[in-house]
């Protein structure tokens, strides 16, 4: 085998693995599984049409970055929702995002913030929007903010935390008004502008935090809903 052939090869394994990663990724975050429900690799495998290896190198990564969780001679299961872990989860944000904020006020050109600024505006004037709308506005404005830190590996590790929080992520931005979260985005954009970072702090973790004493009761909801939906799409 050639030289060209053999760097072929590991590209197009590279891309399989990628891909297969991608797609088992998408069915975690979307709760695809059920909570503590084993995953049949068989049939995944089939699912997807590759073989095991690609999908076992992708359910090992996933259970890394903490998707999943594997039993020893038991194989891949999908993690449960633990309340406790969900709060842990936005405590590290709230670390993380008033971390980089400090950083941004610091690092942070005033265009840079002006144009975060212009986002917000753009998106308090969107009209009909819808719940959903929102959710994706809200995780687009703090992906933004981190983004201004200019640390990558902080902007990663909020693209994993994200995802790890995505399916409770209706219900805890379901309560807040449109209007209230895009009030909580201006002050913390004119904290910002005004290289406040005692009061950009305290806006993140309040706005962050409103809601983590209902985490336990948002985890249940969720639990009950991915049942149901289970359930009904049994009997169709």
């Amino acid at each position: 085998m050639s030289t060209a052939d053999s760097m072929d090869r590991e590209v197009l394994a590279d891309n399989i693995a990628a891909s297969v990663y991608a797609a088992v990724r998408a069915k975690a975050v979307t709760h695809a599984f059920l909570p503590g429900e084993r995953l049949n690799e068989g049939e995944l495998a089939r699912e997807l049409n590759v073989s095991r290896t690609p999908l076992r190198a992708a359910l090992h990564r996933l259970t890394t970055e903490g998707f999943l969780r594997s039993v020893a001679g038991k194989g891949f299961f999908f993690r449960d929702l633990d309340p406790k872990e969900l709060f842990s989860l936005y405590e590290l944000r709230a670390a993380l995002e008033v971390a980089a904020a400090q950083l941004a006020i610091e690092r942070a050109s005033d265009e840079q913030i002006q144009a975060l600024a212009a986002m917000v505006r753009e998106d308090g004037a969107a009209e009909g929007c819808t719940q959903m709308d929102l959710i994706a506005q809200d995780e687009a404005f703090h992906v933004r903010l981190v983004s201004l830190a200019g640390n990558l590996e902080m902007s990663r590790v909020l693209e994993n935390i994200n995802a790890r929080i995505q399916f409770v992520r209706w219900i805890d931005l379901g309560a807040p008004t449109r209007r209230a979260t895009h009030h909580d985005h201006n002050r913390i954009v004119d904290a910002l502008a005004s290289r406040d970072s005692d009061a950009c702090s305290e806006l993140l973790k309040k706005h962050i935090g409103r809601r983590q004493d209902e985490i336990v009761a948002v985890a249940h909801a969720r639990l009950a809903q991915l049942f149901t939906e289970r359930a009904t799409r049994s009997r169709v």
